[in-house]
């Protein structure tokens, strides 16, 4: 139990490393959350959790149907950016700094729960699975979006988790999350019905030079592993196969970045 406290307090400390918000928004990946408050179909009389929401891709559209909606992260950096965004938008959301293996609320709370791309890095996805289970009232919806495994995006973390030490034994790959027979494993008896749909959200970039320099300098796990790399003089192996990665994946015909990034809606009703 030391030893997962110790990897979920490493995790918060990665994630409010960089700036997420601007990466968020210079490749436009903030789309994907309006997309799957669409999807669920969130309403004005829904009551909604956002589980790991970092800085509200699916909290503040979902807010903005006029839903009550809860935002929960484990990282208050990432929520302090979330209120700023929520305020700008003119909607009220309650944020709180909480764990998605351990969600501070009363079974049956919520009419919808959501996620997107952040519940897939909790350390156990059976215990999150169980936790989404328990919160979800009978009748009401799921609705995640996680990498896949083969997709683009996938291929990135691979690529970078290569170059750092391997995963803690207690700790399930993230990536697992966007196959659907692990999916539908880890919700086996918990009364969810399962969809599930692909997707690719289309990021942008000026360059591939530009993209580079967007993870290496805003997307935490990259600027830690460029920390720990320049040190002994590894970065540029790293950002070689970067730079490598995106231009095979270019789909502009030019020097600006057009990246497919696959992604798995995971589409759910309780029982």
């Amino acid at each position: 139990m030391e030893q997962l406290v110790e990897y979920k307090e490493s995790a918060r400390i990665t994630w409010a490393t960089g700036d997420y918000d601007a990466m968020m928004r210079q490749e436009g990946l903030y789309e994907v959350g309006p997309h799957l408050v669409r999807r669920i179909g969130v309403t004005a009389t829904d009551n909604v959790l956002d589980i790991a929401c970092g800085t509200g891709n699916a909290t503040i559209p979902a807010a903005q149907t006029g839903a009550t909606v809860t935002g929960l992260d484990l990282t208050p950096e990432m929520l302090d950016t979330a209120r700023g965004r929520a305020d700008a938008a003119g909607v009220q959301v309650e944020w709180l700094e909480g764990d998605a293996e351990e969600l501070p609320f009363a079974d049956q709370r919520f009419d919808v729960v959501l996620s997107t791309f952040g519940a897939m890095f909790a350390p156990r996805h059976e215990v999150v699975a169980d936790e989404i289970a328990r919160v979800l009232r009978p009748g009401g919806r799921m609705g995640l979006c996680t990498w896949t495994p083969e997709g683009s995006i996938g291929e990135f973390f691979r690529i970078v988790g290569g170059c750092l030490p391997p995963l803690p034994e207690y700790v399930d790959p993230p990536l697992l999350w966007g196959d659907e027979d692990h999916v539908r494993e880890l919700f086996e008896g918990t009364g969810i019905e399962l969809e599930f749909t692909r997707e690719v959200s289309n990021l942008h970039h000026d360059s591939v030079q530009k993209a580079i320099e967007c993870y290496a300098t805003w997307f935490g796990p990259v600027v830690l592993a460029r920390r720990a790399l320049e040190s002994d003089g590894r970065w540029s192996a790293l950002r070689d196969e970067l730079i490598e990665l995106f231009e095979r994946h270019n789909t502009s015909g030019g020097t600006r970045v057009v990246f497919p990034a696959q992604y798995l809606v995971i589409q759910g009703r309780r029982s």
